[in-house]
């Protein structure tokens, strides 16, 4: 280990202390003396002894050998590598930083001065390797652990680290070091040498530290400064709040997090479009002065004068927004009334919901408050209002002659003038805008009064967007609901008429023979009634009077039902696809109706798919939370359960979205559709409680959206209690339908009233007939004998079926009873006493029906 270092001293010592003659003088010392004995032998060649002359060839051709020698180990080098050697000894030694190569067994092999100093090493033989250097100081054992092994991997490192005591010279004095580490190819020997690197960096430290010290300085400086502050990106995320804004706002800066923070949580609503809407041009930087009121934590509001400071790139990108805040709640009491009433009144104008703008002579935009520009914000920005531009640029070009009007009136001084409505001319959904435009009362004078800066007129304009879409969708719904009575009571009428035509056509069948001429017409007038009674449904289907049987349904197994059947309607060029919704709450539906409901919708999507495409049907429940959410007029609020029915066909025209549901409407070939589709689906989903709605882009597809009410039972499990209908009994055999019991037919409508007199009268029956309500009470207190059973009619004039039920009940209360009619039985149930037991025969019914129907009811205990 000494020798090593002693070697390593001596190679320093040595390229320091070579002061010998140049390679030059050298070789030409060499030349003369060659030269001069070449010429003594010349000259004495006969004088000299062979034997010498053979003695000095020998000892010349020992010298020649040893030198070839010492030049292939090394111990002889060259004039150039010497030289070589000596300009890397001299830019080592120059290095103001300890430089040390050790080898494989960490001896040292070279080491500069300034590591040397660094070390404190007097002497060639006292320099140390770094790791025994700095092994001896505890402060310094987690970055040597770390240089080593990082050495010992084959990989460079660098650390830095404080001593508490210096090296060398420095012992005793807190220092910082720089040292590093760099593994180095091994040479001739193969193995790998460490070239370590250890520099004082105390100067440097304490220059940093002394720079971090003025940036905390300065950083107090801006947190305690009388003015609040903060910076936000171009996307309104704030990156820095000073502790004075911080304060006013009640934000505790320990849990500040930069970036969490948006303008929207700490600028009062509706001033922020006011900031957005401050641009600057690319490459430059925009300042603005605005009026605002900011949030504090507890929800309270401080009114701010913000100066907004805004830079967009080059590019066109928008840049960092830096804005000083001005606290106007405080000031000096001189002027403490003043500033109070300045306060509350850039309250008032930014704070009230409507849109307020003040114009000159010119109808030149002055000055607006930060509704307008939440308002107009999509047809005009900051610097337009900047400009002053003219109000009658943002408005319709269809409403600016009474704009015009309205302005000339105001500036003449005139009261009560009438608002208007526009349309801001902007892409996308229009937004409907209600504008007033007032008179200003007194213009404003003084001695800094600028004619220019004059109101004439004050505008006030108010969002009426929703307000006309609700109009809209209440007038559809008015229409809707006019459109389904007429259908209602047009399918009342009818189905009276087809009853009676039916129940002729079934006496005429009875009486001839199938083999007669005429029945086979008699035959085709039934069947046109019993067609023309399918339409007359759909249309009670619509107006939501149909009858239902209501049951509790799990979509799921419903959908998977009908799988196989909806595949067969759509054929093979169309896929379908069913999405089941995980965990679907029950409905309670009448199963045929909203299988009927998507069988339709299913037919519609594929006619509307004539080349192929994809029918997908999927099912969700939606909380009620989520149903608020959603534009989804006339239903209640609550928990459904959603069924979505979308295709990928050519879409429905805005146009023709609104009309899709009223009865007789269609967009299909004369032939190929009624135009009740639609609109029974609309009545079923209606009359079950629900919703449907659709949305639809042209090209692109349409979706029907169903909401069905979820099912829950009461906390027995048992159902609403209700006017119990008795259920017929299936019955599959033909069987006796004669009988012998009296029987009170009550109809208003003389063909039907007749048809099911002499229906009955044929079977066996005792038939009394009513006209209406009063005429029964007279037939059944004049009656010889009791009445079993009673067949009435449910919309009859003087009275009606269930008023009859209710008195005939006071003084026979087990008397049986059948109702007919064209609505369903929940359209009069409700007019009925609770529990109350009857029989229900829908219209149109033929002769059998009614005959089986008595004598179910007759039969029953």
């Amino acid at each position: 280990m000494a020798r090593a270092k002693h070697g390593a001293g001596g190679r320093a010592s040595n390229a320091r202390k070579d002061s010998g003659p140049s390679p030059t003088v050298r070789l030409m010392i060499l030349g003369v003396v060659s030269l001069a004995m070449t010429i003594i032998l010349y000259f004495f060649r006969d004088s000299i002894n062979e034997g010498f002359l053979l003695a000095l060839l020998g000892l010349l051709a020992m010298v020649g050998v040893f030198y070839l020698f010492a030049s292939v180990i090394g111990l002889v080098a060259f004039s150039g590598e010497r030289r070589e050697g000596a300009i890397v000894d001299g830019f080592v030694e120059s290095l103001p930083e300890g430089v040390c190569v050790t080898d494989a067994s960490d001896a040292v092999i070279f080491a500069n001065g300034a590591y040397r100093s660094l070390v404190g090493a007097a002497e060639d033989v006292e320099v140390q390797p770094p790791e025994a250097v700095l092994s001896r100081h505890d402060d310094a054992a987690n970055a040597l652990y770390r240089l080593a092994n990082s050495a010992t991997r084959g990989l460079d490192a660098e650390e830095e680290f404080r001593l508490l005591s210096g090296l060398g010279a420095a012992q005793g004095e807190p220092r910082w070091y720089r040292a590093s580490v760099h593994v180095m190819p091994g040479g001739s020997s193969g193995k790998a040498m460490k070239a370590w690197r250890i520099a004082d960096i105390s100067a440097e430290r304490l220059q940093q530290e002394q720079y971090f010290l003025e940036l905390q300085k300065a950083i107090d400086h801006l947190d305690r400064a009388p003015a609040g502050f903060f910076a936000a990106e171009p996307g309104g995320r704030i990156q820095y709040v000073n502790a004075t804004l911080a304060e006013w706002l009640g934000i505790d800066l320990t849990g500040f997090v930069p970036g969490e923070m948006t303008l929207s949580d700490i600028v009062v609503s509706g001033s922020v479009q006011m900031l957005t809407a401050i641009k600057a041009d690319p490459g430059k930087v925009r300042s603005a002065i605005v009026d605002v009121e900011l949030a504090k934590s507890n929800g309270e509001s401080l009114p701010v004068q913000l100066i907004h400071r805004v830079q967009t790139a080059s590019n066109g990108d928008p840049g960092p927004m830096r804005t000083i805040v001005l606290n106007r709640a405080q000031g000096a009491d001189s002027a403490q009334d003043l500033r109070s009433a300045e306060v509350r009144f850039s309250r008032f104008f930014n704070s009230t919901p409507m849109a307020i703008a003040a114009l000159d002579a010119d109808g030149r935009i002055l000055r607006t408050n930060a509704s307008f520009a939440g308002l107009f914000g999509a047809v005009v920005d900051h610097d337009a209002l900047a400009r002053r531009v003219k109000f009658d640029t943002i408005i319709h070009e269809r409403d600016l002659e009474r704009f015009e009007k309205a302005f000339v009136a105001a500036k003449g001084n005139r009261a009560n003038i009438e608002p208007f409505d526009t349309v801001l001319p902007v892409e996308g959904a229009e937004r409907h805008v209600r504008i007033f435009v007032n008179a200003v009362a007194s213009p404003i004078g003084g001695p800094d009064h600028d004619a220019g800066l004059e109101e004439a007129a004050i505008v006030h304009a108010m969002d009426t967007t929703e307000q006309k879409a609700l109009e809209a969708q209440m007038a559809q719904s008015q229409k809707m609901q006019a459109v389904g009575q007429l259908a209602g009571g047009i399918a009342h009428d009818f189905n009276n008429v087809l009853t009676a035509i039916i129940m002729a056509s079934d006496l005429l069948l009875s009486n001839h023979r199938p083999s007669d001429p005429s029945f086979p017409d008699i035959m085709n007038i039934k069947q046109n009634a019993n067609r023309a009674a399918s339409l007359v449904r759909q249309l009670l289907a619509f107006s939501r009077r149909q009858t239902l049987r209501p049951e509790v349904l799990s979509l799921t197994d419903v959908l998977a039902d009908l799988r196989m059947l909806l595949s067969r309607l759509i054929g093979n060029d169309i896929k379908l696809t069913i999405e089941h919704g995980r965990d679907l709450w029950p409905v309670k539906a009448d199963l045929g109706q909203f299988e009927q409901v998507i069988v339709n919708l299913t037919v519609n999507a594929r006619d509307a798919m004539a080349g192929g495409g994809e029918l997908a049907i999927a099912t969700r429940n939606v909380p009620a939370d989520e149903v608020a959410g959603m534009e989804t007029p006339g239903i209640e609020p609550g928990d459904y359960v959603a069924i979505e029915v979308a295709d990928t066909g050519t879409g429905i025209p805005v146009d023709v979205v609104e009309k899709i549901f009223e009865p007789f409407f269609t967009t299909k070939e004369v032939g190929k559709g009624t135009g009740l589709g639609l609109s029974m689906v609309y009545g079923i989903i209606k009359q079950t409680g629900g919703g449907i709605y659709a949305s639809s882009v042209e090209g692109e597809g349409t979706t029907f959206t169903i909401l069905l009410p979820r099912h829950e039972a009461d906390a027995d499990g048992a159902e609403d209690s209700a006017p119990v209908r008795k259920e017929p009994a299936p019955d599959a055999e033909k069987r006796d339908l004669s009988g012998s019991a009296t029987v009170l037919l009550v109809e208003d409508e003389d063909a039907v009233r007749m048809g099911g007199v002499r229906a009955l009268t044929s079977r066996g029956y005792t038939v009394l007939e009513a006209g209406d309500g009063m005429e029964a009470l007279e037939i059944m207190a004049e009656a010889d004998g009791p009445v079993d059973l009673v067949v009435s009619d449910v919309v009859m004039p003087e009275m009606d079926g269930p008023t009859l039920l209710r008195e005939l009940r006071k003084d026979h209360p087990d008397i049986k009873f059948i109702f007919v009619s064209g609505y369903a039985e929940d359209a009069f149930a409700k007019n009925l006493p609770e529990g109350a037991q009857f029989g229900f025969l829908p219209k149109p019914f033929s002769l059998k029906q009614l005959a089986t129907k008595v004598k179910e009811t007759l039969e029953e205990q």
